[in-house]
């Protein structure tokens, strides 16, 4: 498979999701980043910014992103309502005019949504009580968010207060007698009350866990931005991802979760890896720790990351695991989080051969399990998630547009 052969894909993939469909289930999901128009719109942008093409289809797809009132309530958050559409807005705001002011308004009420979550979450604190994963997760949390706010102003006053809650947020707690990290969940990872996830769980993905809070604070002790125990904060994480490290003669991988049981020693932690996805699993988890390791000059775990990374893309057992194409749990994340972690690879010769085999590997599956649209034109698990993904493959630079910094991987 060649590389011109994903560039034609990519194409394809692209012109396929040139006008927005109409319909109701459309409207519902427009301002969605992962699954409606915000997130295709993301797509468009990229080409556009490149000289690809026009900006014709990306305005369309904004337009489409907005045509109903944006949620600011509680199901905002970097994948839905207004974090998700500034966050579209943003990646096309090099253009002049009427986008620079909407950004100004959409940025007004992302501020004023960070303020009320950040509020909630402190006083959840000093009550003592543990957090539910949407609190703090990439997808619909102060993580997510705050990956919009460094991108917009990494020097603003509420971007440096979100990375504050996070040092915070990392810092040990004592609950029901026992010390637990911070980030220690109430319920489930769907953040639901589950008879399984009876006392919580310490989540390690980087969706909806610990790795999505490691990469941020990361990604912004690189962009030179750090509040009041930001080094001690990602040592800290460190640590834990540490201590639940299993080391396999193909590469060092990580639990999903750690739960109560698995805690105190009392239940068994996974034999085997698990599907090694950016969601969960060793590619995202290894990725925020390589990055880590660059924000505070750990060669050592630099090495371990990397090392994990080739494991689970050579793995069998995780490889085989990866049936999806799409960016969230399938071939398009894993091969994107190769590119850009060879880009900031020790030696990136390994890593790049291993890119350049699972963006082959993505073009054939993609060609037999595309997502039809409507419903698979989306960035996470869509056709334009695996149109960026594959446009990556041959890209020796970071995205024009930084639209796979929604990803907290660059």
């Amino acid at each position: 498979m060649t590389i011109g052969t994903t560039v034609d894909l990519h194409t394809r993939l692209a012109t396929t999701l040139e006008i927005p469909p109409p319909g109701q289930a459309e409207a519902r999901l427009a301002q969605s980043l992962a699954y409606g128009a915000a997130g295709v719109a993301l797509l468009h942008i990229e080409r556009a910014r490149a000289g690809d093409a026009d900006w014709a289809p990306a305005h369309a797809w904004l337009t489409a992103a907005t045509q109903n009132s944006l949620s600011a309530g509680a199901s905002a958050g970097l994948s839905y309502g207004v974090p998700a559409v500034a966050f579209a807005t943003r990646a096309a705001a090099d253009r002049p005019g009427k986008l620079h002011r909407a950004l100004t308004s959409l940025d007004t009420s992302v501020t004023t949504l960070t303020r009320q979550r950040l509020a909630t979450a402190h006083a959840r604190i000093d009550r003592g009580a543990l957090p539910w994963v949407g609190e703090f997760d990439a997808i619909h949390g102060l993580c997510g968010i705050g990956v919009y706010l460094l991108n917009r102003d990494p020097h603003a006053a509420i971007t440096r207060q979100v990375l504050a809650y996070l040092v915070r947020l990392s810092e040990p707690v004592t609950h029901d007698g026992e010390v637990l990290p911070g980030w220690w969940a109430a319920g489930s990872p769907r953040g639901r009350l589950s008879p399984g996830f009876v006392q919580g769980h310490a989540n390690t993905g980087m969706a909806h866990g610990v790795g999505g809070v490691l990469a941020l604070l990361s990604l912004a002790l690189r962009e030179g931005v750090a509040v009041c125990g930001h080094r001690e904060a990602i040592d800290r994480i460190c640590g834990w991802l540490d201590r639940w490290r299993q080391d396999d003669p193909v590469g060092p991988w990580w639990p999903y979760w750690i739960t109560r049981g698995q805690l105190r020693g009392e239940d068994p932690l996974p034999t085997t890896p698990a599907r090694p996805s950016w969601c969960y699993g060793t590619a995202g988890i290894a990725r925020a720790q390589q990055l880590a390791a660059l924000a505070t000059g750990d060669r050592q775990r630099q090495r371990i990351a990397e090392k994990a990374l080739v494991g689970c893309f050579t793995d069998l057992r995780q490889h085989h695991a990866l049936s999806d194409v799409g960016l969230c749990h399938g071939k398009a994340g894993v091969a994107h989080i190769a590119a850009v972690a060879a880009r900031d690879a020790d030696s990136d010769e390994q890593l790049a051969h291993h890119a350049r085999e699972l963006f082959a590997a993505l073009a054939r599956d993609a060609v037999r399990k595309l997502p039809e649209p409507p419903g698979g034109a989306g960035l996470l698990d869509g056709r334009a998630g695996i149109a960026l993904a594959l446009r990556s493959a041959h890209a020796s630079h970071r995205s024009i547009s930084g639209w796979d910094t929604c990803l907290l991987i660059d």
